[in-house]
């Protein structure tokens, strides 16, 4: 019995701590900057459309996948893109675009996918490279500021 219980406990444990490092850290940039920043870099590729079809940021740029809900969401999981085979394998794996993850990615994406993959021949399709840490924390906040708000009609229903 008193291993059930502690197996219990650890599971318990476990699940926590899962949790606390799924969690969703506000972003530290500057959102304004990083419009900016992607109205000057991005738009060339990248389009933020929502789930209305609704373009948010960009052009009806297709080179890349829309940007539109990245934040949190699984890496390489915009659907009808053909992600390269190292993204691919981190979606699989259940990786995320934190914003430690969009950052070190938007900087240097080769360099970034083969330091997390362990594989010295990955490679990514995105060339482009923002050039400080500051730059892509911003961005990562004006991405994170067009993504949807919790929804608070489910919210407010299950109050009622």
């Amino acid at each position: 019995m008193k291993i059930i219980a502690l197996a219990a406990a650890f599971g318990v444990m476990a699940t926590a701590a899962f949790a606390d490092s799924h969690e969703m850290a506000a972003p530290t940039g500057d959102a304004e900057a990083g419009q900016a920043i992607f109205d000057r870099n991005c738009v060339a590729c990248h389009v933020v459309v929502n789930d209305e079809g609704e373009t948010l940021a960009g052009r009806n740029a297709r080179t890349g996948p829309n940007l539109y809900n990245v934040t949190g969401r699984g890496i390489g999981a915009a659907e009808d893109f053909n992600y390269s085979d190292a993204i691919a394998a981190l979606n699989e794996q259940g990786e995320q675009w934190t914003e430690e993850n969009f950052v070190g990615y938007v900087q240097d994406p080769t360099g970034w996918l083969r330091e997390i993959t362990g594989d010295n021949r990955a490679r990514g399709r995105m060339a482009f490279q923002l050039r400080s840490e500051e730059d892509a924390a911003n961005v990562y906040a004006f991405l994170a500021s067009l993504a949807p708000a919790a929804d608070t009609e489910e919210e407010a229903s299950a109050d009622n």
